[in-house]
């Protein structure tokens, strides 16, 4: 018997032992889709090697016919040979497929755990906001703690301290240092939920002078603003000269137009967990994860922390 067909009957028996002792008869044999696995299992076995031995005795027989091409790379020509039919149909058939597949097929039939997931939490938000809707004062701003220390303490720390200038320090409005960069690089944030670009330094006049703000008057502002609008007399009047025509002469914003730089308030909490900022530090990505009722009792809390 020809070498081939003997290794063939051999790994065939093998597989097939291999397949058999895998099966658990005694509690599996009666089940009619374990049967049809196992079924599954012997023709394919048998499908396989019957293929393998075929294309292999095949190569060992076959001799290639028809004419060569002109071309030839180092003496190894090509066969002038059509495609056959069978492998252009399968590879047409494959592409018609894989366009059907990628549009229509997966994306807007196929079942989704990410789909699932969304469709489950959106259900879960609904009744969540449903529930607490009307909670406010002490009980808002317990709910807010709760979700801080969940979504927010791993950045801004447990006490929101900002661990060290890694993150905002959350229990005063602004530091020196991001008064003093927005300054020097303007902002782009969402911080009233939309595009309101403020300029940088070579933008900022100081009324009081009729020039660039300067660094000096950078430092003293900064120093006033971060300290709650108090301090030097210089700082003072800077902001008065520079800043209040936008934010407002107690700092407190202005609608459409500028943030409030006094103190947190609900909105400009909200906008930051929604769209996250660019800033001093570095970029706070915005938080998808909770829904308009936790957003709100975030900002109640850090209401109620800051200074």
């Amino acid at each position: 018997m020809n070498k081939l067909y003997l290794g063939a009957i051999v790994v065939t028996a093998l597989m097939l032992f291999a397949t058999y002792v895998s099966f658990d008869f005694k509690h599996g044999a009666s089940d009619i889709v374990n049967q049809l696995a196992i079924l599954g299992a012997v023709i394919l076995v048998i499908a396989t090697i019957f293929v393998v031995v075929k294309y292999v005795r095949q190569m060992q027989t076959d001799t290639a016919t028809g004419e060569l091409m002109e071309e030839s790379w180092d003496g190894v020509g090509e066969y002038d040979n059509p495609v056959p039919m069978g492998w252009a149909i399968v590879f047409m058939g494959t592409i018609i497929w894989g366009f059907w597949y990628y549009t229509v097929g997966y994306p807007v039939n196929a079942y989704s755990q990410i789909g699932e997931y969304n469709e489950d939490a959106k259900v879960l938000n609904d009744k969540f906001e449903a529930k607490y809707k009307d909670i406010k004062g002490e009980e808002l701003v317990n709910m807010g703690e709760s979700v801080y220390l969940s979504n927010c303490s791993a950045c801004h720390g447990l006490s929101a301290d900002g661990i060290d200038g890694q993150a905002a320090n959350l229990n005063k409005r602004v530091e020196a240092k991001v008064v003093k960069y927005v300054i020097n690089n303007g902002s782009n944030n969402h911080l009233l939920g939309m595009e309101m670009p403020m300029p940088d330094r070579n933008g900022l006049f100081n009324a009081n002078t009729g020039a660039l703000i300067t660094d000096a008057e950078i430092d003293a502002v900064a120093a006033y603003v971060s300290n709650g609008f108090k301090g030097s007399d210089e700082g003072a009047k800077v902001f008065a000269g520079t800043c209040a025509s936008c934010h407002g002469a107690d700092g407190k914003g202005t609608p459409g137009l500028a943030p409030n730089i006094h103190s947190f308030d609900s909105s400009l909490v909200v906008n930051l967990i929604e769209h996250g900022k660019k800033g001093a530090i570095g970029t706070m990505p915005k938080i998808t994860v909770l829904n308009k009722k936790q957003e709100e009792a975030v900002a109640a809390y850090v209401k109620s922390i800051s200074k």
